[in-house]
């Protein structure tokens, strides 16, 4: 008789223990559902709004977990998302900011938008707001427009230096010869086709972000494995599917077509990123309106880099997506 109470007692607590889990699983769904996805951030910084990017999803049916970016740097991970209710809390240790204290993130869901508090690095507290990322639309059937040249080879008419200018143009060649503004064209660009011709110096490192928001990584890499943060690769996000870095001092090659969040990078003149997702801004983005059309941005705040042909075909609106 006792060993029939104790079978049944241990039968009823695995099936009351499914109960819970499933109670749980289904619960865990219902409050994490508007958290859950890709989320463009502006955190209010000493008077400055900084575009970020925050990415939520669920590991197994217990954890949040996710990707933060800043506006600096790559993306980071996020090891957990506590959520109680409609607020929830992150932290991450620092990456390229100052100190030794983790970015603390408290926030909270209102319907589409997010809205909280960021404990930065320095002690101080710093308000930001979220919105959904947008839906990037695809279309194979695209017809391209006509080349454009983005430089002229003489002077940096259709360009902007992004602060004190130290870009020159010598015999046909755009060049930073050492750090200072990054340089923006003032044509801008949905979907495209760019062609850029480059070189840098042994050591040295820039990039292009193509609208503004996804930086391109050039950096002297040769003989390093494949990564996203060195030659080739989106910045944080995608890495290339192998090293085509020439020496230092070559002239170099990117043919890259992004259409939607869908990028193609011919390195080169090998493939290494074939028709990938990026997903979401890079660090050093000019913004996060990802829905607009954008300017090229070269990073010239990092290392001595030079250019030659820069051409861009854009996409006919006619075969835009709709």
């Amino acid at each position: 008789m006792v060993y029939i109470m104790k079978r049944t007692s241990k039968l009823f607590l695995a099936g009351l223990g499914l109960v819970l889990a499933s109670f749980s699983t289904t619960a865990y769904g219902q409050e994490t559902k508007q958290l859950e996805g890709r989320w463009n951030m502006v955190i209010s910084k000493d008077g400055k709004e900084l575009p970020s990017w925050l990415e939520v999803r669920h590991s197994g049916s217990h954890t949040l977990v996710g990707r933060f970016v800043y506006a600096m740097g790559s993306a980071r991970p996020i090891s957990e998302i506590k959520l109680v209710g409609d607020k929830f809390r992150f932290a991450i240790p620092p990456q390229w900011e100052e100190g030794n204290s983790d970015l603390v993130f408290e926030g909270t869901m209102d319907g589409e938008a997010l809205e909280g508090t960021m404990l930065y690095t320095d002690g101080n507290t710093y308000d930001w707001v979220a919105k959904r990322a947008p839906i990037l639309k695809y279309t194979d059937k695209v017809v391209w427009d006509k080349p454009i040249k983005l430089f002229n080879g003489k002077d940096l008419n259709g360009w902007k230096a992004m602060g004190e200018n130290q870009w020159v143009v010598e015999n046909g060649i755009l060049k930073s010869p050492h750090p200072g503004a990054n340089l923006m064209s003032e044509e801008k660009f949905t979907d495209f086709k760019l062609h850029v011709e480059f070189r840098y110096p042994e050591g040295s490192n820039s990039g292009i972000y193509l609208r503004g928001r996804y930086e391109v990584q050039i950096i002297d890499s040769k003989g390093s494995e494949p990564s996203d943060i060195l030659f080739g690769g989106v910045y944080g996000f995608l890495e290339p599917n192998e090293m085509a870095a020439k020496s230092a001092g070559e002239w170099q090659t990117y043919d890259i077509t992004l259409i939607g969040r869908r990028v193609t990078i011919v390195a080169n003149g090998k493939t290494i990123i074939n028709d990938q997702v990026i997903p979401g801004i890079t660090g050093g983005a000019l913004d996060n309106d990802e829905a607009e059309a954008g300017p090229f941005l070269i990073q010239g705040d990092h290392g001595p880099v030079e250019f030659r042909n820069i051409v861009v075909t854009p996409i006919k609106k006619s075969s835009q997506a709709k």
